[in-house]
């Protein structure tokens, strides 16, 4: 593994799991939240979030942690391994309640809410979706290394086991 992507639902753990990753790699960790967002809330535009991922594209190694469909296959024909954390709603939406008033670095502000548009996004989203994660991810089954975990112990027990094995002593 040298190119990593790690999608799911909001509330998932992406990021949790990608910091693991990157902990247990040495791989360098990229947040499509980080680059997307604004520590004032808004946004940079799509031809500067487009830019900024195609610098990261080209580089040999690292982890992108997020969803983003817009850009979604572009980062898949990249990588060379996929991680999708596809776990039921409710440990979703349990996830994100977890992280209200909590510093983390993947979002450049703390959330002190439970926002309601992100509660709809997380209810909505094995319809709205993840039918798309799972038609990028079968249509390139075949050409990457794809990780589905349905659970939380089960990408525990994935990262607890493999990233010894994959630990890069240059760190990218």
């Amino acid at each position: 593994m040298q190119r990593a992507l790690v999608i799911g639902s909001p509330g998932a753990g992406k990021s949790t799991f990608a910091r693991k990753l990157r902990d247990g790699t040495g791989i360098p960790l990229y947040y499509l939240d980080r680059i997307w967002h604004k520590p004032d809330r808004t946004n940079i535009s799509r031809k500067e979030f487009d830019f900024r991922l195609s610098v990261i594209l080209d580089k040999q190694q690292w982890i992108i942690d997020g969803n983003y469909l817009r850009t979604l296959e572009v980062r898949i024909r990249a990588c060379d391994t996929i991680y999708f954390l596809d776990y039921p709603v409710e440990v979703c939406l349990e996830g994100a309640w977890s992280r209200i008033g909590k510093s983390r670095e993947d979002m450049p502000w703390t959330e002190t809410e439970f926002d309601a548009e992100l509660k709809e996004w997380i209810l909505h989203f094995p319809e709205r979706q993840r039918p798309q994660l799972c038609f990028l991810i079968k249509k390139y089954q075949n050409q990457k290394t794809v990780h589905i975990f349905r659970s939380r112990q089960e990408a525990d027990a994935y990262l607890e086991t493999e990233t010894g094995s994959m630990k890069n002593p240059k760190g990218g």
